[in-house]
């Protein structure tokens, strides 16, 4: 009679530990969601807004970037549980731990579409989202790249480089996986390792 009410639910979609489906997942929903987004634009934008939507759809690049590094420096490595959790990435670097599809696509959800839908137009939601799409789209690729690609192309040896000193070097530094602007911006980039070193 007991295994009649025993449900066995399967929650392997919300763990940190992120197999290659999960990967390709992430992968596969984030260019589907970048098509699919910039086809619904390209439908419902007044023809008089195009230069409006290439701006929203950058200020969406530039909010996603700026979570990225926010996220990373004051989230990941201050404030529990998610501090633990992102050690264990420091701790196994080869490891694929990351957010679940899930979990990143329902933030992106409540806390830009949603709101941008409810308080302006859908035309405001559907760039916005689209750029913050795009940008943590580009985050994933990146991170993902920094750990378990090989190759001599000048842009990925660039960012491995500046990966393996936040994970190697200085974990108070390079914050940054997709972009070293928020960095430089913030004086968390090289040239606090340099001085650190000195000492």
């Amino acid at each position: 009679m007991k295994k009649l009410f025993h449900l066995k639910v399967d929650m392997s979609f919300l763990s940190l530990e992120q197999s290659r489906r999960d990967i390709a997942i992430d992968f596969l929903f984030y260019g589907f969601n970048t098509l699919f987004l910039t086809l619904l634009l390209c439908a419902i934008c007044p023809s008089n807004k195009w230069l409006m939507s290439l701006f929203l759809v950058a200020l969406g690049v530039v909010i996603s970037s700026a979570v990225e590094y926010l996220s990373h420096r004051f989230i990941l490595h201050g404030l529990k549980p998610f501090s633990v959790w992102h050690h264990r990435h420091h701790q196994q670097p080869k490891s694929s731990i990351g957010t679940p599809t899930i979990v990143s696509a329902a933030l992106i959800l409540v806390l830009i579409f949603l709101p941008m839908w409810l308080f302006t137009t859908s035309f405001y939601a559907i760039a916005i989202t689209l750029g913050v799409v795009v940008g943590y789209g580009a985050y994933i690729v990146t991170h993902h790249a920094t750990h378990h690609w090989k190759g001599r192309n000048g842009w990925l040896v660039n960012r491995k480089r500046w990966h393996a000193l936040h994970h190697c070097v200085n974990p108070d530094c390079c914050y940054g996986v997709s972009s070293s602007f928020w960095d430089h911006l913030f004086a968390t980039g090289t040239k606090k390792i340099k001085v650190e070193n000195k000492y």
